[in-house]
C-alpha cells in the first residue's frame, strides 16, 4: 500500500530524537526516502538505521555545510522533495540574566538555521521546477510572552514570520512553506518536567486536553504538511498543542518555572 509521501526524498534536521525523529519516523512509514541530518553523528547513524533511513552530519548554523547536506542529497537520490527544518535547541535563562552567548547560540541554531535550509532548499526546489514542500518548526512560545524565554521565544517567533516570508517568495514557484508549533511534547527537553509531579501537572492542567503530546503527534502534523493533502496550504503555522495556547495566561508561575525547567 502506497504512502502519503511515496517515493519522496525528504531531510529532516535535527532528525536524530526527539520531535525530528518522531517526524523521520512518520515520513518513512509513508513511504518517504529520509534523510536524518543531525550534528551527533553516532546518535544520527543509530537512528537512521532504526528505520531504514540515510544520515548526513550537518550544522544548520554553517552555510557550507547544508548546502553541502543539499548537495550530497540530491547526487545521492536524484532530487529533493521536502525539507523539514527542525534542529534547535534550548535556552532558558531570567530575561536580566541572558547572555549575549546564550543568545548568539540560541538564535544561530533556532532561526538562522531555518534561514539556511529554507532558502538552499528553495533554490533546489525552483532549479527543480516542479514544486517541494518545507516544514519549520516553530512553537507554541513563539504566541506566549515568558520571563525566562526571551531568547527561544524570538527565535521561533522569528521562524514564523521567516515562513511567512518564505512562503509568500517561493509560492509562485509551487513550493509550499509551512511550520508547526509544537506544544508541551515528550522528549528530552521536557524530561525535567514531567519529572517534577506538580510541573507535570501544572502543563497539563494549562493543557486542554490534559496531557503532554508525544512525537507521533508532531509527525502526523509533519506528514500532512509535507503531503499533497495540503496542495493548498502555505504560510500557515499549525500549532499542536493539546489546546495550551486556549488559555487567556497559562504563563502563571507554576507555568514559567515548567517552561524555564523544559529549557534551561
Amino acid at each position: 500500500m502506497a504512502g502519503r509521501l511515496n517515493g519522496k526524498v525528504a531531510i529532516v534536521t535535527g532528525g536524530a530524537r526527539g520531535l525530528g525523529f518522531g517526524i523521520a519516523r512518520r515520513f518513512a512509514d509513508e513511504g518517504a526516502r529520509v534523510v536524518i541530518a543531525d550534528i551527533a553523528e553516532a546518535t544520527a547513524a543509530e537512528a537512521a538505521a532504526s528505520i531504514g533511513a540515510g544520515h548526513f552530519v550537518c550544522d544548520v548554523t554553517e552555510r557550507v555545510s547544508v548546502q553541502t547536506l543539499v548537495d550530497r542529497v540530491v547526487a545521492q537520490h536524484g532530487r529533493l522533495d521536502i525539507m523539514v527544518a527542525n534542529a534547535g535547541i534550548a535556552g532558558g535563562a531570567p530575561f536580566l540574566e541572558l547572555t549575549d552567548e546564550r543568545w548568539d547560540s540560541v538564535i544561530a541554531v533556532n532561526l538562522r538555521g531555518v534561514f539556511l535550509c529554507n532558502q538552499i532548499a528553495g533554490r533546489q526546489f525552483v532549479q527543480q521546477g516542479d514544486g517541494g514542500a518545507i516544514v519549520n518548526t516553530a512553537s507554541i512560545l513563539s504566541a506566549r510572552a515568558n520571563p525566562t524565554t526571551a531568547a527561544y521565544s524570538a527565535s521561533k517567533a522569528g521562524v514564523v514570520s521567516l515562513t511567512h516570508s518564505a512562503a509568500a517568495a517561493l509560492g509562485p514557484f509551487g513550493v509550499r512553506v509551512n511550520a508547526i508549533g509544537p506544544g508541551y511534547i515528550e522528549t528530552q527537553m521536557t524530561e525535567g518536567i514531567r519529572g517534577d509531579a506538580a510541573m507535570a501537572q501544572s502543563v497539563r492542567d494549562a493543557t486542554v486536553l490534559g496531557r503532554f503530546g508525544v512525537p507521533t503527534d508532531i509527525g502526523d502534523a509533519a506528514v500532512f504538511l509535507a503531503s499533497d493533502e495540503a496542495a493548498y496550504i502555505t504560510g500557515h503555522v499549525l500549532y499542536v498543542d493539546g489546546g495550551w495556547l486556549l488559555h487567556r495566561n497559562p504563563s502563571g508561575e507554576q507555568m514559567q518555572r515548567a517552561t524555564t525547567a523544559a529549557l534551561s
